[in-house]
């Protein structure tokens, strides 16, 4: 079954991109899109631009600390803050580009950390640690927009059931959703027992790293969410609120979805969750997304990736002569007692 699986989930994606590709196609049929997009990313100001770079800074940032969190939770402190960052930055640039898949988010992270003496169980639990970080801040932060204005689902009319896109049950699904996170605050604080969801156990973790968890994960998914904010143009910008909530809700469906990168099905559910924002406008605000947060960062990472991978390259070449040294002396040693 694992094996047909492995086959299956990437299929799904490759659907899903083509379906999103051709949607997007049929949206923009007959528009001239190139020279229109070039005339609206020239018309952002550079003051913009720069807001933009500031927010991927901060996601990155909010990234890096995921892993520090984790590696706080498993007590381990021997690790720079330096290499965490690298560590963390090539891990999700590679992940939002090919998918968040085995090879790029474990794997690297094992080798990686595996590097600095941490054991494949410890990676393990880093690596989940770091995705339930994340799950938690959607939830925390999808709460919060519904119940603050439960009208914001209805924008995906179409593409979610209709009973999601009605405001009240959008506000009861805020509620759900914050109680989840105060559930898990709660079990945290009061050190209860761990929670057994099908034999998945989930051990509460110190107050302390639930705290940094609650901030870190906002601040990741408020980044990322402003680099489209400051893309988008100052007439007919909904506001930040808004982005945010279309940001969480197509981003989390881009995930599900397993494409790569979550091209495709990101833009088009955007683009029609916008209707008052000009579709040209909002694909530019997508396209610097998409260079600002996932294709510069790839870009660095194949470069980090390349260096690390030399050194340990090295280290192994080095390491070779010297470890047989010694059992070359002692060969020789071995013939002076024979002689002897």
């Amino acid at each position: 079954m694992k094996r047909i699986l492995d086959f299956v989930w990437p299929a799904i994606g490759l659907i899903a991109v083509a379906v999103s590709i051709w949607l997007l196609y049929r949206e923009f049929r007959g528009q001239h899109i190139g020279p229109e997009v070039w005339r609206t990313l020239k018309a952002i100001p550079p003051s913009h631009y720069l807001l933009a770079i500031g927010s991927t800074l901060l996601a990155y940032a909010a990234l890096a600390w995921y892993d520090r969190i984790a590696l706080r939770h498993l007590g381990v402190t021997h690790i720079s803050w330096l290499f965490i960052a690298l560590c963390s930055f090539t891990t999700y640039a590679l992940a939002h580009n090919i998918g968040a898949t085995v090879f790029s988010g474990a794997m690297v992270r094992y080798r990686a950390y595996h590097s600095k003496g941490l054991s494949g169980a410890q990676v393990a639990v880093l690596v989940a640690l770091c995705s339930f970080t994340f799950a938690l801040g959607t939830m925390l932060m999808g709460g919060l927009v519904l119940v603050l204005d439960p009208h914001l689902l209805a924008r995906f009319s179409g593409f979610l059931p209709g009973v999601l896109t009605n405001p009240s049950t959008a506000f009861v699904v805020g509620l759900i959703l914050l109680g989840c996170v105060a559930t898990y605050l709660a079990g945290s604080i009061f050190g209860l027992k761990p929670l057994v969801i099908r034999g998945f156990r989930i051990e509460y973790p110190r107050p302390d790293i639930a705290v940094r968890q609650m901030i870190a994960a906002p601040l990741e998914l408020i980044g990322a969410a402003g680099i489209i904010y400051f893309a988008l143009p100052e007439q007919g910008n909904p506001g930040f609120l808004v982005v945010l909530a279309v940001f969480l809700a197509s981003f989390s469906v881009a995930l599900a979805s397993n494409a790569p990168g979550g091209l495709g099905v990101f833009e088009i559910l955007f683009i029609k969750a916008m209707p008052a924002t000009p579709q040209i406008e909002v694909l530019a605000a997508l396209l610097i997304f998409r260079l600002f947060y996932l294709i510069i960062p790839l870009l660095f990472s194949l470069v980090i990736v390349v260096l690390f991978e030399r050194s340990k390259l090295k280290e192994v070449l080095h390491a070779e002569p010297n470890a047989a040294a010694p059992a070359a002396a002692g060969r020789r040693l071995d013939r002076q007692a024979d002689v002897s």
